[in-house]
């Protein structure tokens, strides 16, 4: 680690992930487009000086602005473009030489109350070898006429960012005869020259002039598919201007995959208060052990003189070990957090852009596939759905859902379709399991609920706070929340319908089926009416949880992709335990779901279709499309599997235990993924150890499960606390809390005021 500034490392080194992507060392770089091109150069002026190699910038510089700009001005002259919406002005000046008159016209810019541009970038020295055909005097004049330049580029710098660019190296065996003599022997020298009087020059400057010498590194790789052996292809100039851009843009535009040049964020005044809380929490953990410990030693057991007995010790109060149990949680959760905050707030640790291969993700997959067949034991029922198999269901689609974030698959259509089956695939499981717990056990109590929504939300809480992050932005929370209530609401409103109300009269299952059939009217309405959905959501409180830059397009548009899987999970929960207490299904170890001929025929169309939706997501074109179709047809695919899983006897009586495992933490590896182990909020991976890919990803990786499962657990601490069973003792706690999310309401109020 050689400190913060992430500028000097994208200016001077990175490499190529694949054939086109540049990765600067540690940091993430940014693709802007165009329009954010313009918000962050408005009222600017930029100016290019040197020779051709310097235009090539120039026209890659602003199609990054204008797109449609074609490279048709003068060759050996100045080249003016302005873009008058924006009012910026990008000028390329035709100096090839680094001469009197490149040192008189930046000297212009140092005099009087002249405009000085907001961008200088300058660059030569390739004209100067081939019209002195690389003689040494001229070397030699080279280095007087930078040494005379570099105060006059210093003192510009103190009010205007001054890029000196390397030349970049030839490819010799392509120069024409007339170029011959631009060796990169005399391009290194030349090279050196121009930064060693530079640095030495800004050691008694307080502004420097910042060397682009990544440009020489982006052109050692790709020299070779140039046309001419001396300028560079397209591709790795349109690299140079997109690190210019991050270079000046990202301290401006704060885009949050583009971590190079950005500063630290301040500490929020929540922030500051949760820090004081965890640091408090900590230092009355460590109080109160050391009490415990001394009574201990005071009171351990001694020896009765007269009746040889041991007597023990006295046992703490009850109270006194809930206060104990509630100070050792946050202080582990303060210990986490501030690991969470290192990796992706401070600048502590590096961050590097994704970049998809197909064998950065299907190698994983096949790797944890194998792991999970491998730890393969008997289920301890053999219902449909059980609790290994829900566990072990949402286990491989949580590892496969990691894999897919890590490797940047996104970007590979068909995978997309395929994971967007598997976060249906969690709704529906959300579905099932609600409905099938209110129906069977007809509990809806106020404790349920709490104990339900704790678990859900309390880890997104503490990160909103910690990370300075919106609610909605961790969606898959605020998803199943809204879902979890959605079903609440429709079994709990009057008349309240259970099985066992519905096994003393068959109509009640008529009126359930006419609640679902309300609740799917609904949500047809609400999902082709964006109008009504965002005012329903628009309203306060709940405009402060779901929107998101300001808006709540972003919380329709995650509901509406997966809006009827839900619904579908409650149908086939209750068409499911509606055959079970008929007894129409064999659920015994071994014995297949139904008749012989009704299982093979089921298993088959089971097997077609799920290979159908396959074919049909591979196929997949366009992105839009295919989301539109999505929330009707993902439901093919989830009871393909699930048939597939339960039918036959042998399969539904064993599990992955390994899987499992992982199942039982999936909301929290989902959560933290976002944090310790993607970086910049899930745009990028974090890099704790640089220059070894493999082993950054397993050092990362353990740390980050070891952590998801620490915080499960503390979170299953927590809500017995917090979350008590008595009635009276509840309803305190729900007071305590809603006085506690009107204080972070309060002090959210403060920080926005401020940041306005």
């Amino acid at each position: 680690f050689k400190g913060g500034d992430t500028c000097e490392y994208l200016l001077s080194s990175g490499r190529f992930l694949g054939e086109k992507v540049w990765q600067p060392h540690s940091c993430m770089m940014h693709k802007y487009k165009n329009s954010e091109a313009k918000n962050c150069l408005i009222d600017k002026h930029v100016v290019f000086i040197g020779d051709s190699r310097i235009r090539q910038l120039f026209y890659s510089f602003i199609k990054l602005i204008n797109p449609q700009v074609k490279e048709e001005g003068i060759k050996h002259g100045n080249i003016p473009f302005e873009d008058k919406s924006a009012s910026i002005k990008v000028d390329f000046l035709w100096y090839p030489e680094v001469n009197g008159s490149m040192r008189q016209r930046i000297k212009s810019w140092t005099e009087g109350s002249v405009a000085k541009p907001h961008i200088i970038v300058v660059g030569a020295a390739t004209w100067s070898i081939k019209i002195h055909n690389g003689s040494n005097e001229a070397l030699a004049q080279y280095k007087i006429n930078i040494t005379s330049i570099a105060p006059l580029l210093e003192k510009l710098a103190i009010s205007s960012d001054v890029y000196w660019v390397l030349q970049d190296p030839v490819y010799e065996d392509m120069l024409s005869e007339s170029r011959k003599m631009i060796t990169n022997e005399k391009i290194d020298a030349y090279n050196e020259a121009a930064v060693r009087i530079l640095n030495s020059s800004s050691r008694n400057s307080k502004a420097k002039v910042k060397v682009f010498s990544v440009s020489k590194l982006i052109a050692q790789e790709t020299i070779m598919k140039s046309a001419d052996g001396l300028h560079l292809p397209e591709s790795s100039r349109d690299t140079n201007a997109m690190i210019l851009m991050n270079v000046y843009c990202n301290k401006i535009m704060k885009p949050i995959d583009g971590s190079c040049c950005q500063p630290q964020p301040p500490l929020t005044l929540i922030q500051k208060i949760a820090f004081c809380f965890f640091t408090l929490s900590i230092v009355g953990y460590l109080i109160i052990s050391l009490i415990h410990r001394n009574n201990y030693r005071k009171n351990k057991s001694c020896t009765d003189l007269e009746s040889g007995e041991e007597k023990k010790p006295a046992i703490s109060t009850a109270n006194v070990s809930t206060l104990e149990m509630l100070l050792h949680c946050f202080c582990k959760l303060g210990l986490i957090m501030t690991y969470f905050y290192l990796c992706d707030r401070a600048n502590l640790f590096m961050k590097e852009n994704k970049f998809y291969t197909h064998s950065s993700f299907f190698i994983p997959i096949a790797y944890i596939l194998v792991l999970g067949v491998f730890y393969t034991e008997n289920t301890k029922e053999t219902k449909v759905l059980n609790r290994e198999q829900t566990d072990e269901w949402k286990g491989w689609m949580q590892l496969v859902i990691l894999i897919y974030h890590i490797s940047g698959a996104s970007t590979f259509l068909p995978v997309y379709m395929h994971i967007r089956v598997l976060v249906a695939a969690y709704l529906f499981q959300t579905g099932y399991g609600h409905f099938s717990y209110f129906w069977i056990k007809g509990d809806f109590g106020v404790y349920r609920v709490c104990q339900v929504l704790f678990r859900l939300n309390f880890l997104v809480v503490v990160l909103c706070i910690v990370m300075d992050r919106p609610y909605q932005f961790y969606y898959f929370v605020p998803l199943v929340t809204v879902w979890f209530m959605i079903i609440y609401a429709t079994l709990a409103v009057w008349p309240q319908i259970v099985q066992k109300k519905a096994n003393g009269n068959c109509l009640w299952h008529f009126g359930l089926l006419l609640k679902l059939i309300c609740l799917l009217t609904c949500i047809y309405f609400l999902s082709y009416s964006q109008g009504a959905f965002e005012k329903i959501f628009s309203f306060w409180p709940l405009s402060k949880c779901f929107e998101l830059n300001g808006n709540v397009y972003e919380w329709w548009f995650r509901w509406k992709l997966d809006r009827y899987v839900v619904f579908h999970g409650m149908l086939f929960a209750f068409i499911y335990l509606a055959l079970q207490k008929r007894q129409m299904i064999s659920e015994g170890k071994g014995d297949p779901l139904f008749s012989s001929r009704v299982s093979n025929v089921l298993l088959f169309i089971s097997i077609v279709s799920f290979l159908t939706y396959s074919i049909w997501a591979s196929s997949c074109k366009n992105k839009t499309e295919c989301n539109e179709l999505h929330p009707s047809v993902s439901v093919v695919q989830i009871l393909a599997f699930i048939l597939i899983r339960n039918i036959p006897g042998y399969v539904r009586s064993v599990y992955s235990s390994f899987f499992a495992w992982f199942g039982k933490i999936s909301l929290e590896l989902f959560i933290c993924q976002y944090h310790i182990w993607l970086a910049a909020d899930t745009k990028g991976i974090l890099v704790l150890i640089p220059g070894y890919p493999m082993f950054n990803v397993l050092v990362s990786t353990f740390i980050f499960v070891c952590v998801a499962h620490e915080i499960s657990q503390i979170t299953n601490d927590l809500a017995q606390i917090v979350v008590p069973k008595d009635n009276s003792t509840l309803l305190k706690r729900l007071l305590c809390i809603a006085g506690f999310f009107s204080g972070l309401h309060f002090f959210s109020a403060m920080q926005d005021q401020s940041r306005h």
